[in-house]
């Protein structure tokens, strides 16, 4: 298996695997299916300055992992979200730790402190998989979306990614790394 950058040629293989998440699942709170181009588009727009990865094995993709502004104010410029998505074949293989570490190595390369994963509950993988990486609870948020006729809460995990600093740089773009 190899973690790569994602390329825009990638969206239609990246949207087959997030697209069920979003039509059987509360794990995300969005409702439709985004287009192709929309979804290009939100590939292309992330990549200006954070990573994007991708798990490909024999030709075939099998799970992303991104980051993505957390806020936007200023004083939020070391944040950021981490998002892991898997194929039902991937499962159980390491592919969510391969990509989160590759990840995480990066944005430490880039300048980046903090990195934060919304986890709607219950999802008890998703919760041990982020604390067996050293995520650590934070708070949650309750009965924040609606989906699928019901009200869901969201817990928040937090990873320091390196030993904070008084006066950081600006992260630097991925494009510079």
């Amino acid at each position: 298996m190899t973690i790569r950058f994602a390329t825009l040629a990638d969206a239609p293989a990246i949207l087959a695997i997030y697209a069920p998440f979003i039509t059987g699942s509360t794990i995300t709170f969005e409702y439709d299916v985004p287009a192709v181009a929309e979804f290009t588009e939100r590939i292309r727009t992330i990549q200006q300055q954070l990573p994007y990865l991708v798990a490909e094995s024999d030709g075939r993709l099998l799970g992303y992992a991104y980051a993505s502004k957390h806020r936007e104010r200023t004083a939020y410029q070391w944040s950021v979200e981490t998002s892991v998505y898997v194929h039902p074949d991937g499962h159980r293989q390491g592919i969510a730790r391969q990509l989160y570490s590759k990840l995480f190595e990066l944005l430490r390369r880039q300048g980046y402190f903090n990195a934060y994963a919304g986890i709607t509950l219950p999802n008890h993988k998703s919760e041990s998989f982020h604390r067996s990486l050293g995520f650590e609870h934070i708070g949650t948020y309750s009965n924040i979306g609606y989906k699928m006729g019901a009200w869901h809460s969201v817990a928040w995990f937090q990873l320091a990614l390196q030993p904070y600093q008084t006066n950081p740089s600006m992260p630097i773009s991925i494009t510079r790394l």
